[in-house]
């Protein structure tokens, strides 16, 4: 009896292991940093779909956790509304939107283009240190953002 009690006892340890292990892992493929949260910092946007944005677009957006609420700007428009976020899925609201003129017709494009893939979001990866990637239903990259402490 007492060597079934002491090969159990070993058998359970690797076993433990591999429980916590897998656990600790199964975090890693999502790109998801604990460390870093979507909500709290402002998050600047520099590249919509493939190309790049020009410096000074001044499109922003924050998320806040207690209000589920997210704020910003296109570029040229304050921008508001809700959002949720389970895990790696993000879901943007309607966005209410001031209706100022864009001067430059690039900047406006750029505003456009970005409020339609924040509408589109249907989930996130955090792409490095201080980089968000908003993703659509495909999985395709439709807008990258760097937190402003970057």
């Amino acid at each position: 009896m007492r060597f079934l009690a002491r090969h159990s006892a070993r058998l359970a340890l690797p076993v433990l292991a591999t429980v916590i292990l897998g656990a600790a892992l199964s975090g890693c493929g999502s790109g998801i940093s604990l460390d870093e949260p979507i909500e709290g910092p402002v998050w600047r946007l520099v590249q919509l779909g493939n190309e790049p944005v020009a410096p000074g677009s001044d499109a922003q957006i924050q998320f806040d956790r207690n209000s589920g609420r997210v704020s910003g700007s296109g570029g040229c428009n304050r921008v508001s509304g809700s959002f949720t976020r389970s895990g790696i899925t993000l879901r943007i609201g309607q966005l209410a939107s001031t209706r100022m003129a864009c001067t430059d017709p690039v900047r406006g494009a750029n505003e456009a283009q970005f409020i339609s893939a924040l509408q589109t979001t249907a989930s996130y990866r955090l792409a490095g240190p201080g980089q968000l990637a908003l993703l659509d239903a495909s999985g395709r990259t439709v807008a990258t953002l760097n937190s402003a402490s970057r």
